[in-house]
């Protein structure tokens, strides 16, 4: 902790070092108009059983994104003491305000809990949620698993990914976690701004860090949430914290990587949207992906925007209306590897596939 730092006003009603399962709450006070002396309570669970590693599972990062959420609810009332070798830290939604409002970011301060951090004990609400993991539960942890889909906005392939990491065991050890998740993608990700996040704060703490993206639409469906827990129980077997066999999707695995900002097509104009190929779907550079009507007024044609790269199509713009600046189609490079040349990672199941369409 910084000297100029205090501690977090964040307090826990478990107990970190006791063996056993707690289910408890994260307390952050709070005063608002409908609670003078009231506060933010964050779910958590912990689930101890002797020595080993440490994983923090969390998931409500963003309010809208509710596979996560939803699978780690379910985790935690079902895992037993007896099921874990070391300790599981379960956070179902660690932005709390945002999920309870159905959005991605909180109603209390506007804040997006992805862009807050390392945070600030002093600071809003969405801050000081932020400085908590960053100073108090990351620390404890070995690995850590963060949920993440598309939201309202957003509608995106299944997939478990990595970052590249200036240490490179850092990045097997992730990557191999993004593999053994089993989703039916794994991604080596690149972060159109990456300072801010979670990811970042976890990472720079030396710690090993894998994120999804598990479809999207502010909604779930029996397919993602499969996917969701079984992956979820994947990343605990793989890393030591509970016994069992990796399972696979039941389509070979697709490696895809994001080498540059090249693969986000942002909107410059305003309009109706029009995609013209699915999530999953195989373009070559120069292709139409996207055209965006003028609302304003008929007989004017529309404006076309095209892949710049080849690859699938991993993610799209949800709602049909679209404003300047929103990212309204990503598309990633499909690769026969991840790996780098000075090590090796775990392969998935089965040969590389063509990818196919999500409808």
């Amino acid at each position: 902790m910084s000297a100029s730092q205090r501690p977090s006003p964040i307090s826990a009603s478990v107990d970190f070092d006791v063996q056993g399962v707690q289910h408890g709450f994260l307390k952050l006070p709070i005063s608002v108009d409908e609670s003078a002396w009231g506060a933010v309570m964050i779910p958590i669970t912990v689930v101890a059983n002797g020595e080993g590693p440490t994983a923090l599972l969390t998931g409500g990062n963003h309010g809208d994104e509710y596979e996560g959420i939803t699978a780690l609810m379910k985790l935690s009332n079902s895992l037993k003491a007896g099921d874990v070798r070391g300790r599981v830290i379960i956070v179902p939604m660690m932005n709390v305000p945002a999920a309870e409002a159905g959005k991605r970011t909180s109603p209390l301060d506007g804040g997006n809990l992805n862009r807050s951090f390392p945070g600030d004990p002093d600071g809003s609400v969405t801050s000081q949620i932020a400085d908590y993991f960053t100073r108090v539960l990351v620390p404890m942890c070995d690995v850590a698993l963060d949920l993440h889909s598309g939201g309202r906005t957003l509608d995106i392939v299944p997939f478990a990914a990595a970052h590249r990491l200036d240490d490179l065991e850092q990045e097997r050890a992730s990557l191999g976690g993004a593999v053994a998740f089993g989703a039916p993608y794994a991604m080596m990700m690149f972060e159109l701004d990456a300072t801010r996040l979670y990811d970042t704060a976890v990472e720079s703490q030396g710690k090993t860090f894998v994120t999804t993206e598990l479809g999207g639409g502010g909604t779930s469906t029996p397919a993602s949430l499969a996917i969701s827990e079984r992956g979820v129980r994947n990343f605990l077997i793989h890393y030591g914290l509970i016994d069992g066999e990796l399972e696979s999707a039941d389509e070979p695995m697709i490696y895809v990587d994001m080498p540059d900002a090249s693969c986000y097509v942002q909107s410059e104009h305003a309009g109706l949207l029009e995609l013209t190929v699915s999530l999953g779907e195989m373009v070559k550079q120069g292709d139409v992906l996207a055209r965006i009507y003028d609302m304003t007024r008929t007989g004017t044609d529309p404006v076309e925007y095209r892949a710049q790269r080849d690859g699938v199509l991993i993610a799209r713009r949800f709602p049909a209306k679209v404003g300047m600046g929103d990212t309204i189609a990503v598309v990633a490079e499909v690769v026969q590897s991840l790996e780098r040349d000075s090590f090796s990672t775990p392969k998935p199941v089965g040969a590389l596939s063509t990818p196919k369409p999500v409808e």
